[in-house]
């Protein structure tokens, strides 16, 4: 049977010869565009027909150039027979809603640095069922040949698994710091030894108890009599002769020396930070770091010790310049005085936060950092940029099996302050235990959010108007009243149709008590929506009909078991900017 159908997004809206086989129920034949076209190379696609009301029962048929060869002349064939709908999604959270439902998802994702502990294939692997959402590659230890292998492996495990593993690229930064112990992992200083920190450049191996500097004007910098602190104050030394560029520093406080570790040294219970605020914020070996992680497509680069809004945007600017075909989240690392100056321009400028307490306790009295936390935490929060907690979670997991109860203490905080992620260092970088370290991080999570939820512990928090346009207002107004609904009706998800994320973000920012369910076509969205609270990212080709997701959502999570007929769903999307409440059917 021949038909004329007039294509409606033809230019000229010539009819085109229809060659239609035999299909029983027929009834009625609608245009739409098709967004499928790149995965069906072989022929050329001109629409889509669908067939009745209901694309999620109903088959539709494909209008495509069968031969390619530029004619009007075209065949129709059912789509289902050469690409059936998929969605991905990872296999723990797969798990997780077929065995416990909606309630059991865990809002806080978790950060894990990858190192000699971490870094093969099968222990990534491992990292990932356990509830890895991003993995972090620290640019101060190792090659780029190393990281490059560790990239692959992570890349590999997404493809091959359908995890949605991000990867974040964390600079070194300008500061001072220590050199390599020629391949140990750490050193012991004992109380009352003498150590040499030395700007020069030695021939072959270190003296003993030599310690390289990569400040040059270190030595012309201290005092005797100054407080040398390694790490934030896991070793102290105090400076008691200058021999040139040598200083020699005797140990007062014991304890583990690691390989690059920040210095910084005080003068009569200050911080002596002149030179270092002259020291730029990003050194010549980080915009190399920068280029080799915009080659690799790094989901976020993390910058350390940023100290102005500026250093964000030129660097924004350079990624924008040298990776048009990628977004690469630029996150402003907490850790330094002058970040505290200018912490809201800062955030404001970035696409998300880390709070390094580890190194802001080296710069700012130790009682302040509580504090600090909570309000980097609630600024990041009301102008929607995620925000990572980091340094020293759960330190003693490095050497021991299980955590003292001041680190379980310690996260929990954390998690009742609702940041959107948690980030395991040296425990899952060189730790013995970097699996169960992940497992507590898990549990504590999973546990402190249900008890929020049912004892209705988390406190409200203002969240200010942050549009700067009417379209990003009304986006904005829908996403507050979508979370507003969900708590009120006690909805079981929130569904949101995202190009880019935009929305999903806005969700999040909400933190309502249901998880939200954040469906996007593109696979580099999807797993930089793994770093924000309470979104589950799934990877679908959407279409421009709200109606048509909807449906076939519905139908590939029935099929999979993650949904049942009579869960209550909240629907919003970014490309119509609409929000629907309804049961799946």
């Amino acid at each position: 049977m021949a038909q004329l159908l007039q294509n409606p997004f033809s230019a000229n809206k010539s009819p085109l010869q229809v060659r239609i086989p035999a299909i029983s129920s027929v009834k009625t034949l609608q245009w739409r565009p098709l967004k499928l076209s790149q995965k069906l190379r072989n022929n050329k696609i001109f629409a889509v027909l669908e067939m009745g009301k209901s694309p999620a029962s109903d088959p539709e048929i494909l209008i495509t150039n069968e031969n390619n060869n530029g004619s009007n002349g075209v065949i129709v064939k059912k789509i289902s027979a050469m690409q059936p709908p998929v969605i991905e999604v990872d296999s723990v959270t797969e798990a997780d809603l077929k065995e416990n439902g909606f309630r059991s998802t865990r809002r806080t994702k978790l950060v894990c640095t990858i190192g000699p502990s971490s870094c093969g294939f099968e222990q990534l692997e491992a990292l990932a069922m356990g509830g890895m959402n991003v993995a972090r590659i620290n640019l101060c230890h190792g090659t780029r040949d190393w990281h490059s292998n560790v990239i692959r492996n992570i890349r590999k495990l997404n493809e091959e698994k359908g995890y949605a593993v991000a990867i974040m690229m964390d600079t070194e930064g300008s500061e001072i710091h220590m050199g390599d112990f020629e391949g140990a992992a750490s050193v012991k200083a004992e109380d009352g030894e003498v150590w040499t920190f030395s700007v020069r450049a030695f021939n072959g191996s270190l003296p003993p108890h030599t310690i390289q500097v990569n400040y040059d004007g270190f030595a012309e910098d201290v005092k005797v009599g100054d407080e040398l602190v390694v790490d934030g104050g896991m070793v102290r030394f105090e400076v008691i002769e200058k021999q040139g560029p040598d200083v020699k520093c005797q140990c007062t406080d014991p304890g583990l020396l690691l390989p690059r570790a920040n210095l910084t040294f005080w003068r009569q219970g200050r911080l002596v930070r002149e030179r270092n605020a002259m020291l730029p914020t990003i050194s010549s070996k980080d915009w190399l770091d920068i280029d080799f992680g915009i080659a690799e497509g790094v989901d976020f680069i993390a910058i350390s010790f940023v100290k102005s809004a500026e250093v964000i945007k030129h660097l924004k600017s350079y990624i924008a310049a040298r990776s048009r075909d990628s977004d690469i989240g630029v996150i402003a690392k907490i850790e330094s005085i002058d970040s505290l100056k200018n912490l809201e321009d800062i955030i404001k400028s970035s696409d998300g936060a880390m709070v390094a307490r580890g190194d802001l306790g080296a710069q700012i009295p130790l009682e302040q950092v509580p504090s600090v936390q909570q309000h980097v935490v609630q600024l990041c929060r009301q102008l929607n940029k995620p925000v990572i907690v980091a340094s020293q979670l759960l330190e003693s997991m490095i050497e021991y099996p299980i955590p003292t109860r001041a680190e379980v203490a310690d996260v929990t905080e954390a998690v009742r302050q609702r940041a959107d992620a948690l980030m395991l260092s040296g425990e899952s970088a060189m730790g013995q235990f970097p699996e169960k370290a992940l497992a507590v991080l898990r549990s504590v999570s999973l546990r402190i959010e249900y008890w929020c939820r049912e004892e209705k512990k988390h406190e409200s928090m203002y969240l200010p108007d942050i549009a700067t346009s009417l379209s990003d207002s009304v986006s904005e107004a829908i996403c507050n009243s979508a979370a507003h609904m969900a708590n009120n009706l006690e909805v079981d998800a929130i569904f949101v149709y995202t190009r880019q994320g935009s929305m999903g973000s806005l969700l999040s920012r909400c933190r309502p008590d249901c998880p939200i369910f954040a469906f996007t076509s593109s696979t580099s969205v999807r797993r930089r929506m793994n770093l924000q609270w309470g979104l589950i990212p799934f990877r679908l080709d959407l279409s421009d009909d709200m109606e048509s997701n909807i449906n076939r959502t519905f139908a590939l999570l029935k099929a999979r078991g993650m949904i049942k007929s009579g869960d209550l769903v909240i629907a919003v999307s970014d490309m119509l900017q609409s929000i629907q409440v309804m049961k799946v059917p």
